[in-house]
């Protein structure tokens, strides 16, 4: 599966179906205080990234430097405690799919992310922020 990062999509996954999947993925689970820096990629179809509680940023910051810095095209999965009013952040750091914690309702999650259409600050796939646009020309 090769994820477009600029196309802006999160798949959304309810939990009671995040195991219904091919088994001929090569799926990676990197460690919150791994570096994905160092992580080997080759050959990795998804990387899943946890998030053991919902204050717990470390995951954003993975997907971000996997994206920008390592160039990885795969789908970036949030897993753990994932709830609908993380998903346009996590989307715009650069994940492709998230499996919702248990409770969390797909609908309000779709909501979520179609609720704002611009942003000041750059993100993975508009990296200049929006102050940077105003004054170019085309």
């Amino acid at each position: 599966m090769t994820i477009d990062a600029q196309a802006g999509a999160l798949a959304l996954i309810p939990s009671d179906a995040a195991g219904e999947e091919s088994p001929a993925l090569s799926v990676l689970r990197l460690a919150n205080d791994a570096d994905p820096l160092q992580a080997v990629l080759a050959g990795v179809d998804r990387i899943e990234l946890h998030f053991p509680a919902f204050t717990d940023g470390r995951a954003f910051n993975q997907a971000w430097l996997l994206r920008r810095r390592r160039g990885f095209r795969g789908d970036i999965r949030a897993t753990g405690e994932v709830l609908v009013d993380q998903l346009q952040q996590m989307a715009r750091c650069g994940f492709s799919s998230a499996v919702l914690a248990p409770g969390q309702d797909p609908e309000v999650g779709r909501r979520q992310l179609v609720r704002y259409q611009g942003f000041y600050q750059g993100d993975v796939a508009t990296v200049r922020p929006r102050f940077r646009h105003a004054g170019e020309r085309a």
